[in-house]
């Protein structure tokens, strides 16, 4: 199709195109497929598949973007459709645009040294409930989950509108510290939070903690061990032409928890939020305090058919 012929498509066809993660490029002339696989994770079956489709149908360039989908570049309007029956056919999907749940990030948390439990895994599960299982739930704006492995917060959590992150809390026994000369937990700790108290004992400033657990490794009379083991959650971050750091609500939650928390934030973004207003901005007009009392209770899951009926008529008003 010539760029003249594709003026003939209306905003509208556009629009629902963009829905479907097929986005006009700056040229006029042709579009990104934006593809989506869980949490990044792409077979190799799968990325064969990207290459097939990218030389018979784009310009053979594809792109990684920063939520970890890849893009099939320079594809003209007639090819879009055979190029999404490829995609569909090896299990992945096309999208990642619009007023919903995004596709999950998440770090290697699953393969790195740091990592405190398997990210990947973990953000399966997440894409499966709520990218895949509420991908008709529309919202006031876009919905962003990020998972990290560890406090190193490689994937940015805190910059997410739902962030989670691993946690490794440790308890301290002073009976077991021997005051050596040379301690590893002192050395070890990345944030410096440990010091050396009365008598040559150490102390941990527990405000400067992030539970990374290193400590309880590094001592070799075994004074720390792991108290509790869990993750973290921040919630109503932002990165874009603002930006706002997200709020810890404080706690360890397990998998479990994390994700009934998940569903209480967007059903409480659908039921609280305006139209085009972000979540961390919701939180804020309501007030951060108010929103994480009720993140924390059961109240809004009485309530979640009548917001689920609300959000099916409801316009989002992400523009990106």
């Amino acid at each position: 199709m010539e760029a003249m012929d594709l003026l003939k498509i209306t905003e509208a066809e556009k629009k629902a195109l963009k829905g479907r993660g097929l986005i006009l490029t700056n040229d006029g002339e042709h579009f990104i497929a934006r593809i989506v696989a869980p949490n990044g994770v792409f077979t190799n079956e799968q990325m064969q598949m990207v290459t097939d489709v990218a030389r018979k149908y784009g310009d053979g360039r594809v792109a990684l973007t920063v939520r970890l989908t890849i893009e099939v570049q320079g594809i003209p309007y007639e090819n879009l459709e055979p190029l999404v029956a490829e995609v569909e056919a090896a299990g992945l999907v096309t999208g990642g645009t619009g007023s919903i749940v995004r596709p999950v990030v998440a770090c290697k948390g699953t393969v790195c040294v740091h990592g405190l439990f398997d990210t990947q895994a973990f953000a399966k599960r997440i894409y499966d409930e709520f990218f895949v299982g509420w991908h008709n739930v529309t919202l006031p704006h876009k919905f962003k989950i990020a998972v990290g492995g560890c406090p190193n917060n490689c994937v940015k959590p805190g910059l997410n509108d739902f962030g989670v992150y691993g946690q490794s809390v440790p308890e301290q026994d002073l009976d077991k510290c021997r005051s050596c000369v040379k301690c590893g937990v002192i050395e070890r700790c990345p944030v410096h939070c440990v010091s050396r108290g009365p008598a040559g004992k150490i102390v941990v400033d527990k405000e400067k903690c992030t539970n990374c657990g290193k400590c309880i490794k590094a001592c070799p009379m075994h004074s720390f061990s792991e108290k509790e083991r869990g993750y973290a959650v921040v919630i109503g971050g932002i990165w874009g032409k603002t930006q706002r750091l997200g709020n810890n609500i404080g706690g360890v939650y397990s998998e479990d928890e994390v994700m009934k928390l998940i569903e209480k934030a967007i059903l409480l973004y659908r039921e609280l939020g305006k139209t085009g207003e972000r979540f961390g901005r919701t939180i804020e007009r309501v007030s951060v305090d108010e929103f994480i009392r009720q993140l924390k209770s059961d109240d809004v899951l009485s309530r979640k058919d009548e917001i689920l009926a609300v959000a099916a008529k409801a316009k989002g008003g992400a523009s990106c």
